[in-house]
């Protein structure tokens, strides 16, 4: 995703978390919860005498969160907008370990061997350029966005991230770059879960704020999105089937 729709999200809700003003639903998760299993997995490999890599920390609200976990966590960003508010967060909580970084993902400036740990949240996944600066050893932590993601929601506008791939696999893909790239694969597992959002408003703002639909225009787009709530709302609310991919690798 670019850069400029990221400075975008961060100048419209301060942050790539929507501020006050959250979306409300529900999510119902059959087979784990991936973002926990995700966070499980890192703090499985984390230690204070170990730096770990944030390949893509958007504001660092995540790598603030797991901090006291680690030495020191370094965040790269292309995100100006982002880096800003990351910045301003770091003042507030008086953290003293993260430190961000405005680099492309493609080019780290980091010596080989140098993160214990590496890990992307949606990320970037550059597996050369992160092979390279981990130590032997050391993991890298994925988690992915599924080809599946949002299908029926993209299927109804005839566009979005990841349009029309619904039967090319990203685990078998980004496992293959993995394995190209010289890591082993330690665990992978996909998650299929539902959201229900509670209003037409609520799936609203939540799409002004995620690059499913990079151009997502409410006014614009109103007509298909009346058109997709017509045909996914439930007793529960506005169904959106989400789709997750959660990779552990090691060098």
């Amino acid at each position: 995703m670019t850069k400029s729709f990221y400075d975008k999200v961060a100048r419209k809700f301060g942050g790539y978390s929507y501020g006050t003003n959250k979306p409300k639903y529900n999510t119902e998760f059959p087979d784990g919860i991936p973002e926990e299993d995700f966070k499980n997995h890192l703090l499985s490999l984390s230690g204070k005498d170990k730096i770990a890599l944030d390949v893509g920390c958007g504001d660092c609200r995540f790598a603030f969160g797991i901090s006291d976990n680690f030495k020191e966590i370094i965040g790269i960003d292309t995100s100006t907008e982002l880096l800003k508010i990351a910045k301003s967060k770091q003042k507030k909580l008086k953290n003293t370990n993260v430190k961000i970084l405005e680099m492309n993902a493609d080019k780290l400036t980091f010596s080989n061997n140098y993160f214990d740990v590496a890990f992307s949240r949606r990320g970037p996944t550059p597996y050369k350029e992160v092979f390279r600066v981990l130590k032997p050893g050391g993991h890298f932590v994925i988690i992915e966005i599924g080809e599946k993601d949002t299908m029926g929601l993209k299927k109804v506008f005839g566009r979005g991230q990841g349009y029309g791939n619904w039967d090319n696999s990203v685990s078998e893909k980004e496992k293959n770059l993995a394995i190209n790239a010289g890591f082993k694969t330690s665990f992978v597992k996909e998650y299929f879960y539902d959201e229900y959002y509670e209003t037409y408003e609520d799936l609203d703002l939540f799409l002004q704020g995620v690059p499913i639909f990079p151009d997502f225009d409410p006014e614009k787009d109103k007509p298909l999105f009346e058109k997709y709530v017509d045909k996914f709302l439930t007793q529960k609310g506005i169904n959106l089937p989400r789709h997750r991919v959660v990779f552990v690798l090691q060098k």
